[in-house]
């Protein structure tokens, strides 16, 4: 698979065309914040694109109340607890919508770029996008796992890691990551 790099042309087209559907799916919710862009140290690798590689993570931001609507719908439309949804975006991205993890991982529900691909998300950072594919995610692995403590072990260590321990992986990451999760539920 080649990677074309966007020009600065590109980039605002194709921004727009986000933000025109952001506005489609959040309405009057969707608010255009100036100067909302990212920072970045020049050849830093943003957006899980290869070192050097500068991409712009988007000049507006959905507010939370926006995305909270959005993420509960897709909780609904894959038949999952919107506490525990939420709570994984919480965890997973801080309900930023550009964020990135060092590992690569993009956007609200944290998706691995080939865990994107299998689930549909073909924009990483599109709120809605994301979310959906988040939820048929963490569906998947209620569906294999049978526990939430597993699927959310499954969603963060990768369901090969959950087969291999025969449970929760002894990553403190993974362990810590189940702990918060199900704490924030139970309240």
């Amino acid at each position: 698979m080649k990677i074309h790099p966007l020009g600065p042309q590109r980039i605002q087209e194709r921004m727009r065309q986000i933000e025109a559907r952001m506005s489609e799916l959040f309405g009057a919710e969707m608010q255009k914040k100036s100067g909302d862009t990212a920072t970045v140290r020049p050849g830093a690798p943003v957006g899980g694109v290869g070192a050097g590689v500068l991409r712009p993570l988007g000049a507006f931001a959905a507010d939370r109340s926006a995305l909270t609507v959005v993420a509960d719908s897709a909780a609904d439309e894959f038949g999952l607890d919107r506490a525990l949804f939420r709570a994984l975006i919480g965890a997973e991205s801080g309900w930023n919508s550009r964020a990135v993890s060092p590992k690569g991982a993009q956007g609200l529900a944290q998706l691995m770029p080939a865990t994107a691909g299998s689930l549909g998300v073909t924009e990483p950072f599109d709120p809605a996008q994301n979310l959906r594919g988040g939820a048929r995610y963490l569906r998947r692995m209620l569906d294999e796992f049978g526990t939430v403590d597993l699927a959310l072990a499954a969603y963060n260590a990768g369901p090969g890691a959950v087969r291999r321990y025969g449970g929760i992986p002894p990553y403190s990451e993974t362990q810590a990551y189940v702990r918060k999760i199900l704490a924030e539920i139970r309240g």
